[in-house]
């Protein structure tokens, strides 16, 4: 049997009185009384939403944002909350304005990303570690004592501790911790090899210059691998150099026409 909400038990000390408001909201078809009397129902609500959002402090965003993102779960309870099921309002605006302020970490304040499980393992392990913390005095809690604390496997553990760093991420440009002289962490990154361009034109070309036929081979071998010169080549080969020097070319267009054919 449905019950009415009373107007005068609240959880909360300074709830406003807006059971009759909302019985209004749900007899008023769409247009601007119900918007009014909607805005001034969550307007009533507010403080409520702000104190929630207070829970979150301390945490990497910004209060004014944290606000923003409670008063848009409030908005959300208010317009989904249905009067006639008798629960009191804040008993569904509470755990709907949490759940969006949850859910605004976990969509939006992660540097990395990463999957929702994980973030899952990362706040269990970070509960574990703020209780064993209050008993253990000293030391870090070992991966062991949070996996048996949090009922985990101890690779969950240490997915979640991994996850830990994942929040946030360190500037390119920061110094490296113990360096002296401003060595940041953009100056231990690599960049590209260009003899990797080479290793791959050196692979792409090797069968097409099996192919050739073995005087030819032989031509671009002798000027290309063993750096000799087109009158040396000539003179091994009993040929004048202009036919080296024609061969040599018709050889190079033909593997570079071969080439770009295969990779198109």
């Amino acid at each position: 049997m449905r019950t009415q909400a009373s107007a005068t038990h609240h959880p909360h000390d300074d709830a406003p009185d807006t059971v009759e408001a909302f019985r209004r909201l749900a007899k008023l078809p769409p247009g601007q009384q119900r918007d009014a009397l909607r805005e001034e129902i969550v307007e009533s609500w507010l403080p409520m939403a702000e104190r929630l959002a207070g829970r979150f402090r301390n945490r990497g965003e910004s209060p004014e944002d944290l606000r923003q993102v409670a008063a848009l779960g409030l908005v959300k309870a208010v317009d989904r909350y249905d009067p006639e099921l008798g629960n009191a309002f804040e008993s569904y605006a509470v755990p709907t304005i949490t759940g969006e302020i949850k859910r605004h970490f976990r969509d939006h304040m992660w540097t990395l990303h990463v999957p929702r499980r994980v973030q899952d393992l990362r706040n269990r392990v970070r509960f574990a570690n703020q209780d064993l913390s209050q008993t253990i005095p000293g030391r870090r809690p070992t991966v062991a004592e949070i996996a048996e604390h949090a009922r985990m496997s101890e690779e969950d553990v240490l997915t979640g501790l991994e996850a830990l760093e994942s929040f946030t991420a360190l500037s390119l440009d920061a110094e490296l911790p113990g360096s002296d002289d401003g060595y940041s962490l953009s100056d231990a990154l690599g960049s590209p090899d260009p003899a990797l361009d080479t290793v791959i034109d050196r692979e792409a070309v090797k069968p097409r210059l099996q192919a050739l036929p073995e005087r030819e081979r032989a031509i671009l071998y002798m000027r290309f691998f063993s750096d000799m010169t087109q009158s040396r080549i000539a003179d091994e080969l009993g040929i004048s150099q202009m036919h080296v020097s024609r061969l040599i070319s018709r050889c190079c267009t033909r593997l570079r026409d071969q080439i770009m054919r295969d990779a198109a």
